[in-house]
């Protein structure tokens, strides 16, 4: 390309931008109008409508109600709340159930078994009470609340209902400086962030495709929902009476969902305003018709596709983990494990935001996967030394056949709404996964932005844990 070439074209962009600036953002949204108006216009005179005219007019009507600028959110998040509700609701006895079997009889008969058979004490020791009860106690707590979440969440993206959330956020995104589509990008993220790090290419500017990678860590994946519904039913909603104690906890992890959603806004303003400074695109939604719910279809999708790979991957992840729970809490140096070294060392640190070391300890050891935090805080906190004298001999981990079991362990363990809440906001806000750092590294090529993805959130989790213990102390709470 010569000079001269180079510089009309330099003229032309120059030109084409500051036009651009002077029609104003919403010239995009006005020529989209204005095609389908016509369109419209042509249909109605050449296209009869038989069968189709009243379903049309019933999604219209619908429509109407749920991307209403009054009615849009406040129906979104009554929506997320009977979600969750439902799976509060209905997880909680299966667990039990699941507890009692895997842990209550099989544990011991398995340990019996290797007495007979004279395996030595720290074989048994790994295999069974590390390795098993890591992958026992993922299936008793992970299995039951997603079982019930993801055909509810399926049968809401089946109805056609998760294009409107992204219609409803799409105003939000362009004022935050990113991209509408990043709403569709944060959708993804709630099932899995990785997902939603490759949904990413439906975004054609690199800057705003950027943004919605950078900031999809903040939707919360389907291996962080058990750990908010979890906290949320023993911290929060024990403080309500038993017949709200449900809707309280639904209500305390929509929240979580929703400030996931606040800072992913926040951040992507930051980003776009600073080192991704730009325009923000603009895009065209089509809204899908709404369509009758396929049963059987939905529960293949949320049971095969989404509970069973999650579980597997989780159990998968959970297995080498539950021998590294195992060997820490159990090689001694001195009079203290390695677990308690580190725990000791960390609590001072930890305590200062609000934590305690058994949760840094847990979620360095949870990187791979995210599905694995409660069943690696639970195995932590009953294999310190602390609680050897609650529930048994050291080494071996308790049998909890409800959440109030669980509560009893975590309460013993020094826990309090504080560390609850902010083992809630922490959640939100950590590192992503191996999975999604690896999935974040391939989108970008960079090196440097997936070690912004990864630092960012964490340090944020932590001055947003600091600022939340600091009031909570300052107030006397």
């Amino acid at each position: 390309m010569d000079k001269t070439t180079h510089h009309n074209r330099e003229e032309i962009l120059t030109a084409a931008n500051t036009a651009r600036w002077e029609l104003g953002l919403d010239f995009h949204d006005t020529v989209i109008e204005s095609i389908y108006s016509d369109a419209s216009q042509i249909a109605r005179k050449t296209v009869k409508l038989k069968g189709d005219k009243e379903a049309y007019a019933t999604d219209i009507t619908i429509d109407k109600i749920v991307t209403s600028r009054w009615l849009g959110f406040p129906l979104m998040f009554l929506l997320l709340a009977l979600v969750f509700w439902l799976t509060i609701a209905g997880a909680n006895y299966p667990s039990g159930l699941l507890s009692s079997v895997l842990i209550d009889y099989l544990h011991p008969l398995l340990k019996q078994a290797a007495t007979f058979i004279h395996m030595p004490w720290w074989m048994s020791g790994i295999l069974i009470d590390g390795a098993y009860m890591a992958a026992a106690w993922v299936i008793a707590v992970m299995l039951p609340p997603m079982a019930i979440f993801f055909p509810l969440f399926t049968l809401l993206e089946d109805l056609g209902y998760l294009p409107r959330v992204a219609f409803n956020m799409d105003n939000l995104f362009r004022k935050a400086g990113a991209h509408g589509k990043q709403a569709l990008t944060m959708s993804m993220g709630f099932g899995c962030n990785a997902a939603g790090v490759v949904a990413a290419r439906v975004i054609d500017s690199p800057r705003e495709r950027l943004i919605a990678i950078i900031t999809n860590n903040f939707s919360l994946c389907n291996g962080r929902w058990p750990t908010q519904i979890l906290i949320a039913t023993i911290f929060i909603g024990s403080m309500a009476s038993p017949q709200l104690a449900g809707v309280v906890s639904a209500g305390a992890v929509v929240g979580i969902a929703v400030l996931g959603i606040f800072f992913s806004l926040v951040v992507s303003w930051g980003l776009s305003k600073t080192v991704l400074r730009g325009e923000a695109s603009a895009f065209t939604l089509e809204l899908p018709p709404y369509r009758p719910p396929r049963i059987w279809q939905t529960l293949y999708t949320s049971l095969i596709d989404r509970t069973i790979f999650v579980l597997w991957r989780a159990i998968i992840f959970a297995v080498p983990a539950g021998i590294v729970i195992w060997l820490v809490a159990n090689v001694h140096i001195g009079d203290l494990s390695l677990a308690e070294y580190f725990i000791n060392w960390s609590d001072p640190f930890a305590l200062f935001f609000g934590l305690n070391g058994v949760i840094l300890l847990a979620y360095i050891i949870a990187i791979p996967a995210n599905e694995i935090v409660i069943p690696t805080i639970l195995m932590l906190t009953v294999l310190s030394s602390k609680m050897a004298g609650v529930g048994g001999g050291s080494g071996v981990m308790f049998e909890l056949d409800s959440t109030a079991d669980i509560a009893g362990v975590l309460q013993t363990g020094g826990w309090t709404l504080l560390t609850g809440l902010n083992l809630m906001l922490f959640s939100l806000l950590h590192n992503p996964c191996s999975t999604t750092i690896y999935t974040i590294y391939k989108e970008t090529k960079s090196l440097k932005w997936t070690m912004v993805s990864t630092f960012l959130p964490i340090v944020l989790g932590f001055v947003i844990c600091f600022f939340t213990t600091q009031l909570w102390q300052f107030f006397g709470w």
